[in-house]
């Protein structure tokens, strides 16, 4: 079915179209659980060239979905970097999340796999089922592979599994291995949502409380101390409560909690906390990914701080490294996105 969302360019209509691809047959984890079926939304925009030579995939950051002209408007649509009148853009919702694809709150599992029993994933996982879908779309080449934070992680792992299929590689604000510091943000975030006694309860708004919170502790980690500075300062000296950032915290956390489940934060942050690509592999298992690779950081990011980003480049063979210079952290991917989008012009116009 396709979307209502749509753009006119060059004389052309053209329009994301929705699907979901699903198996009825047990999808089995990397820690030897299994799902006891699989569905996973999925859009496509664009048309599909003979050759395979224009398929851009991006992988989806923790909270986002597939449908990418929702969130990285600045880099996707019509005379955009990467425009749809010229590249098939796919992009899937990963297992575990609220948008579509299997998940904690999914009817179709079996009550033991459901809600706070819900099966531990890891990125390893999530590459599992994006190579679902490149195999029933019958993609045999990937011209270029593009995510930030979470689908940067993505994109190292399959970059891995499938190297010679990727032309170009852009991981952007992400990481070789969760760091102890992200996975102490995001262990502070679960004891908040945990905090919330209605998260054992067994029902869709569990944990909705511990989620608020989940989020404003999150935020901290995107952000930085100039961001906030920079946006929620207050305009007058004359107030003692009620303050700036103080509301800007409650409405990212009513705001999150209106369009995803503590359940899928919950489980999506433990994938995240799972990532290593050297889990049972070489320490030069990096050297197999030989394409053109563009790494890029950004030098506020507390969360993904660039050392981590600087790792990634020193152990692909052919990177590129970039520093993009930003007030607002780890956000800054989805903020900085018209020097984010000269630098992949140059980059692929190089490449």
């Amino acid at each position: 079915m396709s979307t209502s969302y749509s753009i006119r360019g060059g004389g052309l209509l053209l329009q994301p179209v929705q699907h979901v691809f699903s198996q009825n047959e047990p999808f089995l984890l990397e820690s030897g659980k299994q799902l006891s079926s699989l569905s996973l939304a999925y859009q496509t925009w664009g048309k599909l060239h003979e050759d395979h030579a224009n398929v851009v995939w991006v992988c989806h950051a923790l909270t986002g979905n597939h449908r990418v002209q929702e969130w990285w408007d600045g880099l996707f649509g019509a005379g955009k970097c990467f425009d749809p009148e010229r590249h098939f853009i796919v992009a899937v919702n990963v297992p575990g999340s609220a948008y579509g694809s299997t998940g904690p709150l999914s009817e179709e599992l079996t009550s033991e796999e459901r809600f706070d029993s819900f099966p531990i994933l890891t990125i390893r996982d999530m590459v599992n089922g994006l190579e679902l879908v490149r195999k029933e779309l019958g993609i045999e080449r990937i011209h270029t592979l593009i995510g930030a934070s979470l689908g940067g992680q993505q994109a190292l792992e399959w970059a891995l599994l499938i190297p010679d299929k990727i032309d170009h590689l852009i991981p952007i604000a992400t990481n070789l291995k969760h760091s102890p510091f992200g996975i102490a943000f995001n262990e502070t975030q679960r004891m908040a949502i945990e905090a919330d006694a209605t998260f054992f309860s067994k029902t869709a708004e569990g944990g909705r409380n511990g989620l608020k919170a989940a989020r404003a502790v999150g935020m901290l980690s995107y952000r930085t101390y100039d961001g906030y500075r920079i946006t929620q300062s207050e305009t007058s000296h004359a107030g003692f409560d009620d303050f700036r950032a103080s509301s800007y915290q409650r409405y990212q956390g009513e705001k999150l909690a209106g369009r995803f489940n503590a359940f899928s934060y919950w489980y999506l942050s433990k994938a995240m906390d799972s990532h290593n690509v050297f889990r049972d592999r070489a320490e030069d298992v990096l050297e197999r990914c030989r394409m053109p690779a563009l790494v890029i950081g950004i030098d506020s990011d507390l969360l993904f701080p660039i050392t981590e980003q600087e790792e990634i480049a020193r152990h692909l063979p052919r990177a590129e490294l970039v520093r993009l210079q930003s007030d607002f952290g780890h956000d800054g991917f989805l903020v900085e996105t018209e020097e984010l989008a000269g630098r992949i012009k140059q980059f692929l116009k190089n490449n």
